[in-house]
């Protein structure tokens, strides 16, 4: 039994270490796509237009970013019939740990501490938004 459950951990591992490698930066709309079909866990082109704000794109458009997102290794793909079921290989809290340390990375020199004070500036945080965050972080300390 520990084999067996070793053996899923490893093979876990082994995949997510080439989607974080290979994990390509989406588009606005493959984001916008991705947000819809993170929340729906399972669906069909027509799902994900239904849930899209007015005014609605074309099916087609969606159709060939959720074929896009699909070559990225975003998605899954199942056939049933002749329709294609879409639910996601990449889940959103890995993506937003991969680009937010990209981002972290790249624009506050790997450092949160800028991160925070770039908000702080900008007047994008409150105090007492401040103030939680610093709550948190205490309370993860423990």
């Amino acid at each position: 039994m520990r084999v067996i459950f070793f053996l899923y951990i490893y093979e876990k591992i082994v995949v997510l270490r080439r989607i974080y490698k290979y994990m390509e930066k989406l588009t606005h709309q493959e984001e916008t796509v991705m947000l819809h079909v993170w929340q729906l866990k399972e669906c069909v082109v027509k799902d994900i237009v239904n849930k899209m704000d007015e005014p609605k794109p074309p099916y087609t458009t969606v159709a060939s970013i959720v074929r896009n997102l699909e070559q990225k290794g975003y998605l899954y793909s199942k056939k049933y019939g002749n329709v294609w079921v879409y639910s996601p290989k990449v889940e959103e809290d890995e993506y937003k740990k991969v680009f937010m340390s990209n981002v972290v990375k790249s624009y506050f020199e790997n450092s949160y501490k800028e991160l925070v004070s770039f908000f702080v500036k900008e007047e994008k945080i409150s105090p007492k938004e401040l103030q939680e965050i610093m709550q948190m972080i205490e309370k993860g300390k423990k």
